[in-house]
């Protein structure tokens, strides 16, 4: 979940490890850090709170040097406290690490009785302790971090600098993301794109099980074992403007406002409108033999999974189930060669969607990934994997890369049934057709954002919500209520409408608004009755509803409308003004909206 960042080279390290951290804040922000060697001596700062933080501390001790690793924290093992941020430093040796180490107990037992002392509460303390203990036997920094890592179980990316070799840093990875940037005279690491790329667009994606060592010749990657690993850079597409706001006051609102460029990138060039086809290069899944599918997903990308189940079952006629990829990979799910496993994940290094994967691998299912960043853990695990196009998504709540997802899973599923023949070149045309227009119909849902901003000024005082949906657009009622959780911190519940009466009806009173999202399709007339249940006992009515209907709208208190389009596309659009009026009520509640409390962008660790 934590963020880590380092970097030799001819400038001043210490802007460069700052910006770079910024970028990579969303992946925690309890505390941060860095370290600086200069003239062969390691100076740290680490401040408890946002960068902004350290920025003042820095600004009170300034630092400068041409080596340095830096992290930006969310907290796993000990509370948020200077003595628990990044980098910690023993002996000369200074660690930054992402992950988590199972064992660490154990191995601070073993150090403590060998004399250590210890000044924090994190299971990364005692990485800095083992390197240290080697390099006080006579190995060199590289050969240390090796004898390290051969004691360490968990997930791990890390990073160490010492004054024995103050011209090298090197790092280390297993199941956390980690990559090397390759500049002119001077190279970066760093837990995500972002952090790179205001340095070099050329990045090698470190696997697992393998070191890298830099110094001011160059950059040299090994396994654990120390052989000798060569891999050309990959060249990233993403300017570093598209890590910008832009101009807007939060990354999420410019994410939400990006849609429609998102959605176009994720299906130009690979959709055929005269021959009602999907190109999908290298597609290579016997679909054929496929007997049942399964979508395993978290959070958000598991709502994606839903909606996707079902297009899926439309158009391919394939049983389809959804899973948490928590829950998963804790039970035997009945997997062989004849399944097909989709998983979900933005950055591609969520570690229970990760695990899940490898299991079903490990049993013979083909396996494919929707994933918003290439050369992540996903896209290398996976058999095939589609790219989105949503670009660099730093506001923790997901916008842009959940309708990307939709976008291709749509597309995925439209393959399926046009390669199989269950969907006829009229029917694949017509639906290529209605997604082509889509983009067009997001703007016109935006150009709305100043209705939906007074809607919220008059329910962001509300404690809870309640938001409901029937078939395709039941995951965005969950979706629409996470949003708002997630940034407000506001109670939201989504329900299927059809389970009101098992429950959540004895909620309603007049504190209760209720979201209700009302398109006019096969379940239109059952959603006007549970709109009817709301209002008889008193409940505040939202109503999402097509452009033109008169009939939801006389029944809610306020009205959102927007354009009608395929009843398979409709989630997408549903989604935008329940992001915007989750993002306008945060505003108000004077909450920070890209980095809300206790959450991080992507959760790398179980």
């Amino acid at each position: 979940m934590c963020g880590i960042v380092g970097y030799i080279g001819p400038k001043d390290s210490v802007g460069i490890l700052l910006d770079g951290l910024k970028r990579l804040e969303y992946r925690g922000y309890d505390s941060s850090g860095v370290a600086v060697l200069k003239e062969g001596r390691i100076e740290l700062r680490r401040s408890v709170g946002k960068l902004e933080k350290l920025n003042i501390e820095l600004g009170k001790k300034p630092l400068t040097g041409n080596i340095g690793i830096g992290h930006t924290r969310w907290a796993t093992h000990g509370r948020p406290s200077e003595q628990n941020a990044h980098p910690h430093l023993e002996g000369g040796v200074a660690v930054v690490h992402n992950g988590i180490i199972e064992n660490y107990l154990a191995l601070k037992e073993e150090l403590l009785g060998e004399g250590a002392k210890f000044k924090s509460e994190t299971d990364t303390e005692i990485i800095s302790h083992l390197i240290h203990r080697e390099i006080k036997r006579g190995r060199t920094l590289d050969e240390a971090v090796r004898a390290a890592i051969k004691l360490i179980k968990g997930t791990y990316a890390l990073a160490a600098i010492s004054e024995s070799e103050p011209d090298k840093v090197v790092a280390a990875r297993m199941e956390c993301p980690l990559i090397l940037g390759i500049g002119k005279g001077e190279s970066i690491l760093s837990s995500d794109i972002p952090a790179i790329l205001n340095i070099t667009r050329h990045a090698i994606f470190l696997k697992d099980g393998e070191m890298v060592t830099m110094s001011k010749e160059g950059a040299e990657i090994t396994t654990f074992d120390g052989q000798k690993v060569t891999r050309e850079p990959s060249v990233i597409s993403w300017s570093p403007i598209m890590a910008e706001k832009g101009g807007y006051k939060h990354f999420m609102l410019k994410e939400i406002f990006e849609q429609p460029r998102a959605m176009t990138d994720t299906f130009r060039g690979i959709v055929m409108e005269e021959a009602g086809d999907v190109f999908l290069n290298k597609f290579n899944i016997p679909l054929d033999e496929i007997k049942r599918i399964y979508i395993v997903a978290c959070g958000t990308s598991w709502h994606a999974g839903l909606v996707g189940k079902s297009l899926i079952e439309s158009f391919f006629k394939v049983p389809t189930e959804v899973d948490l990829a928590s829950e998963f990979r804790y039970r035997d799910p009945l997997i062989d060669k004849n399944c097909l496993v989709i998983s979900i994940s933005q950055s591609g290094e969520t570690a229970d969607t990760l695990a899940a994967v490898k299991e079903v691998k490990r049993r013979g299912a083909h396996t494919i990934s929707v994933c918003n960043v290439m050369e992540s853990s996903l896209t290398r695990e996976t058999d095939w994997s589609f790219m989105t196009h949503a670009g660099p998504e730093i506001g923790v709540a997901s916008t842009k890369a959940f309708t990307t997802q939709l976008t291709a899973l749509y597309l995925i599923a439209l393959y399926m049934g046009r390669t199989s023949g269950r969907i006829s070149r009229e029917a694949g045309v017509a639906l290529i057709q209605e997604l082509v227009r889509l983009p067009k119909k997001v703007d016109l849902i935006l150009d709305k954002a100043g209705v939906i901003e007074t809607l919220a000024k008059k329910y962001f005082h509300y404690r809870d919500f309640i938001y409901l949906g029937r078939g395709l657009n039941f995951p965005i009622a969950l979706e629409g209520a996470l949003k708002l959780k997630e940034i407000s911190y506001i109670h939201a519940e989504g329900y299927a409408a059809g389970e009101m009466k098992h429950g959540p009806i004895a909620l309603i009173d007049e504190d209760m608004p209720v979201v209700a999202i009302a398109p006019k399709d096969a379940s239109y007339p059952k959603m006007l009755g549970n709109m009817e249940e709301v209002k008889a006992r008193g409940g505040r009515l939202i109503a999402v509803v097509n452009d033109g209907d008169n009939e939801a709208s006389c029944k809610a208190d306020d009205v959102v409308s927007i354009p009608g389009t395929s009843v398979y596309l409709t989630p997408i659009l549903m989604s935008v003004p329940l992001q915007l009026l989750a993002y306008h009520i945060a505003v108000l509640k004077g909450t920070d909206v890209d980095q809300p409390r206790n959450l991080a962008k992507s959760v790398t660790v179980e």
